[in-house]
């Protein structure tokens, strides 16, 4: 069982590349199953996410390899329409194979998703998506299957702008006779960066920055080459970590639009943030000020994924912070283990109220998901003394290597092999 090592108490400082979004990366390479021919798809995070979505690519007959960070994917020879158990419980969003499974063999039986375990994501809009559309779609609790028949874009509203559900409607309508559009939809860039890729191979996606899309059925996909976004999550993440640290980075591969959105947190924390289109600096004061409210949002609102990692923040601000989660209901686990570390935070419902403290002591912590993990590991930089994090399988999902990239960073964080005591 591997773990982190944790030195804290040093500042970051330095300047690191953001990888390739880990939100866009996915989704891009179900809509691979579409495409007759070879996808080229740059900037590929080396993820266990990215892995699992790889191995059920191959599992359907694609033809798959890697070199650095490209991806090339041949989707020619898929043959199969089912995807099972094992696969499907590691990774939450391979739901969104369905849309694209059903639409190029006419039908898809997956077993129910699995992932972090952050709250209810129910698929109910997904599913009624596809049946829109004119999907045979049915579950029995355990898979859940849609069988292609007559096909006609529709209009199609949803309740709440599901980043999943407009990308499984999407790829279940790109090759649908007439035009589908969705309202409501999610305008989340990830969503463009998909729609930029299926553009590319020759569908008609138009809107995607917008709470209206538009798809225009097409005959068929070719082959594309396609460079993913930055990982906005990523970049976020390490602001959160500079800040608690005292120190000062630059992030290089960005695209500053997309982080808007938690800039205005980092500037009343007391941070000094200076950005052009590709590239961020920000400098940390000695001691970081209390932000008044946070509130998750669809974007382009505070993302629910950059909530943990900028709590864990706020955890050493001068002042008391209050953050409340709208989007999910259980993503607070990771509280009890930055309290740990002497945090003072406290919770009601969907409102934490985080008192800041002078400092944090070292701590034996567990990654409780993808986000929180990565708040914890947070909250071990700034920590005196070793600490040590467990479970840091989910950090693998979403950060490639993450203590390299710390580690860059003037970081001391090691991966250890617990069993061995062994440093890998």
């Amino acid at each position: 069982m591997k773990c982190l090592k944790i030195n804290g108490g040093r500042k970051l400082k330095g300047s690191i590349d953001v990888h390739g979004a880990k939100n866009s990366i996915l989704p891009v390479l179900c809509a691979t199953v579409l495409i007759n021919g070879k996808s080229v798809i740059h900037n590929c995070p080396t993820l266990s996410d990215v892995e699992v979505t790889v191995n059920i690519l191959r599992y359907l007959g694609a033809n798959v390899s890697r070199e650095g960070n490209t991806l090339i994917v041949d989707a020619t020879s898929i043959s199969r329409s089912n995807i099972l158990e094992p696969q499907m419980k590691e990774l939450r969003s391979s739901i969104i194979f369905l849309g694209a499974l059903a639409s190029r063999t006419g039908q898809a039986c997956l077993y129910l998703p699995g992932g972090c375990d952050i709250g209810l994501r129910p698929i109910d809009l997904h599913l009624k998506g596809l049946k829109a559309l004119g999907y045979e779609v049915f579950t029995d609790g355990h898979n859940v299957c849609a069988t292609r028949r007559d096909v006609i874009g529709k209009e199609i509203v949803l309740p709440f702008p599901s980043v999943g559900a407009t990308e499984n409607i999407i790829l279940a309508s790109v090759l649908a006779k007439g035009t589908t559009t969705i309202v409501n939809a999610a305008r989340e860039p990830e969503i463009e960066d998909l729609a930029d890729f299926l553009n590319k191979a020759g569908a008609r996606i138009y809107g995607t920055s917008t709470p209206t899309i538009t798809i225009e059925g097409v005959n068929e996909l070719n082959g594309a080459e396609h460079t993913v976004i930055p990982d906005r999550i990523l970049a976020t993440t390490l602001m959160s970590a500079c800040a608690i640290t005292g120190g000062r980075i630059q992030l290089n591969n960005v695209c500053m639009p997309h982080i808007m959105p938690t800039l205005p947190v980092f500037d009343e924390m007391g941070c000094d943030v200076s950005y052009n289109y590709s590239s961020v600096k920000i400098k940390a004061p000695n001691r970081l000020k209390r932000v008044k409210s946070i509130e998750t949002m669809a974007y382009p609102g505070f993302p629910t994924d950059c909530q943990a990692p900028v709590m864990s923040a706020l955890c050493v601000a001068d002042g008391t912070s209050i953050i409340k989660e709208t989007i999910f209901e259980n993503r607070f686990k990771h509280i009890e283990q930055l309290n740990l570390f002497g945090a003072d935070i406290s919770v009601n419902d969907r409102i934490a109220v985080v008192n800041g403290v002078n400092s944090l002591h070292s701590a034996n912590a567990k990654c409780t998901d993808l986000r929180g993990g990565a708040a914890v590991v947070i909250a071990g930089l700034s920590a005196e003394g070793e600490s040590t994090i467990t479970d840091i399988q989910h950090i693998d999902r979403g950060y490639e290597n993450i203590e390299h990239q710390l580690s860059l960073l003037n970081a001391d964080v090691k991966r250890i092999d617990d069993e061995k005591q062994q440093i890998k």
